[in-house]
């Protein structure tokens, strides 16, 4: 036997008795009214930019703070300040960072921050604390921490290559004609 089991003839009377009475009224109440299907049902679509336009953009680090100046750049890598933002394209701009050199840690940072790297061989994990890393290498602590706000996926590896850090004024993408942007 397919279907429900049919109703016993009681419920059948109840049934057209019911559909006799003014619109609205069922045995535990009002109901609300059934529409009908309208042909015409708009649907929400998401939108792909075909093509995107990416600008260059110049952010001058001296006496920023790390954490804040990193934020600000990996959401203009993402593309977030766009109005055709989608989470899962490249649809930022390339960001040039100039004076790395001058950027400001706050607290203790400078002395208890430590990165750490491993070479591939047994006992090869090297630490280097913000101070000597700042010193040595100013670009690759903005990098490392612009790098920490991007996904891990294909989608970030591919973002990260367009942050070109320089720890003086001077970088070489003039030809870009880059605007300056200021970050709060």
């Amino acid at each position: 036997m397919l279907g429900p089991p049919p109703l016993p003839p009681s419920a059948c009377r109840a049934q057209e008795r019911y559909a006799k009475l003014p619109f609205g009224f069922a045995p535990g109440g009002p109901v609300a009214p059934r529409r009908a299907p309208t042909k015409d049902v708009t649907t929400v679509k998401t939108i792909f930019p075909k093509e995107t336009r990416n600008d260059w953009v110049v952010i001058d680090a001296s006496g920023q703070t790390v954490g804040r100046l990193a934020t600000r750049i990996a959401s203009v890598l993402r593309g977030k300040h766009k109005v055709d933002y989608t989470p899962s394209q490249a649809c930022g701009d390339f960001v040039i960072v100039v004076n790395a050199d001058k950027v400001v840690f706050t607290g203790r940072k400078l002395d208890q921050k430590v990165y750490t790297r491993y070479s591939g061989y047994q006992g090869g994990l090297k630490s280097t604390t913000a101070r000597v890393m700042l010193e040595r290498h100013p670009d690759r602590v903005i990098r490392h921490a612009v790098w920490g706000m991007l996904p891990k996926t294909r989608l970030g590896r591919r973002l990260i290559r367009r942050l070109k850090v320089y720890a003086g004024d001077a970088h070489p993408h003039q030809a870009q004609q880059p605007r300056q942007m200021e970050v709060a």
